[in-house]
């Protein structure tokens, strides 16, 4: 298992010469761009870290990676296609339902977890002299890690109920990269501001159990009664899941959906990137 010493080690220790890009160069984004991918090879050791303490530590492993949306799947398909008549979503209900689910598991463990990543390493961000935003990035690297090895379990849905699978399925790959963008921005927003206002943390909490029916998980944009169908658009996470779930529901793509999607992760990334950048100082002296 990684170690801090390790991380310390590959990272820099403290009172070592600044990184291009941290401290000494404030707020340039092209510096802090280039800080990033020279320590590269500290986020690959971070990541490993962290899906080695996931797995390693537990008895089942990498069950837990998908024992929470199955479970959501199984009781949102039973309630919906066994106790109450259905309207929205598509066939097969369950593969509709994990095709949202699984994604979803990873926006809502990435936000919760880089909102805390500069409060939770304290100890890590203080004594290395990596550009910061690694301890983000590290998070929302992680969860992505999970989230594709969660995917064999929707191919096995898809089989089983021999739902039909197209070439869209190759849009995985933009919806993954969209929603890490997406990620990245939140948690270099939210990172700073939760060591500063404490109580952000359950708020976050709070708005990501709201934020679950307020995205079209459980059901499609096109579902929406016309009122709110517009509102429901502007949701970015509503373009990545209809890439996630094109593979298999062909025609299921809103492009207009995807291009908000795009526009309002790169929009997000860039506001996050900026006020961590602002922050960094004011936060380096409270943890």
């Amino acid at each position: 298992m990684t170690t801090q010493a390790e991380v310390v080690e590959l990272a820099g220790p403290r009172g070592g010469p600044l990184p291009a890009g941290s401290r000494a160069e404030g707020p340039r984004p092209a510096g802090r761009v280039t800080a990033l991918w020279r320590r590269r090879r500290a986020v690959r050791l971070l990541v490993g870290r962290d899906l080695k303490v996931r797995y390693a530590s537990s008895a089942l492993g990498y069950v837990w990676s998908v024992l929470e949306p199955l479970l959501m799947a199984a009781m949102y398909w039973f309630v919906f296609t066994q106790v109450f008549h259905r309207s929205a979503g598509e066939e097969p209900y369950i593969v509709f339902l994990l095709a949202g689910l699984l994604p979803w598991t990873w926006f809502n463990s990435g936000v919760t977890d880089t909102a805390k990543a500069l409060h939770s390493e304290a100890k890590l961000v203080r004594s290395t002299n990596v550009p910061r935003e690694i301890w983000v990035l590290r998070v929302v690297a992680s969860k992505g890690v999970e989230f594709l090895l969660s995917l064999p379990v929707l191919f096995l849905f898809v089989l089983i109920y021999r739902a039909p699978v197209s070439w869209q399925v190759l849009l995985l790959v933009p919806a993954t990269l969209l929603m890490a963008v997406l990620l990245l921005g939140i948690g270099l927003l939210l990172a700073p501001l939760v060591v500063l206002v404490r109580d952000l943390e359950r708020i976050v909490r709070i708005v990501l159990r709201l934020g679950f029916y307020a995205s079209p998980v459980v059901f499609a944009v096109p579902d929406v009664p016309a009122p709110w169908a517009g509102l429901f658009a502007l949701n970015p996470l509503s373009g990545i899941f209809e890439l996630c779930r094109a593979g298999f529901f062909p025609g299921h793509v809103h492009w207009a959906h995807v291009g908000l999607s795009a526009l309002v992760s790169a929009v997000v990334l860039l506001v996050g990137w900026a006020v961590f950048a602002r922050l960094e100082r004011t936060v380096l002296k409270e943890i």
